[in-house]
């Protein structure tokens, strides 16, 4: 696994990552992180949550409407209020981290 400055990794890693863990093509392993993105997906867009033991799990929340302020030229701007996903990690993922 290469490594940015940022210490991130890209779907193409994950991917290749996966493959290698699982015994994967690495199209396999890409077809099956295509299949959890979308089914995490489809459940939260249908206001379900999303709870893998161990791992954490995805919700959806709701952010209020609020006003904020252009950082160029601090003249006040409302921001409408919108829905964002939300993970909050389990207790063995924490433990682990």
């Amino acid at each position: 696994m290469k490594n940015s400055k940022q210490n991130t990794m890209n779907k193409a890693e994950l991917v290749a990552k996966i493959a290698d863990d699982a015994g994967f093509s690495k199209s396999q392993a890409n077809a099956a992180l295509d299949a959890f993105t979308g089914a995490v997906t489809k459940a939260l867009k249908s206001g379900n949550k999303v709870t893998l033991v161990g791992f954490g799990t995805f919700s959806v929340t709701k952010r209020n409407a609020r006003t904020g302020r252009n950082p160029q030229t601090g003249a006040a701007i409302k921001i409408k209020a919108k829905k964002v996903a939300r993970f909050k990690a389990g207790k063995e993922l924490s433990a682990k981290l």
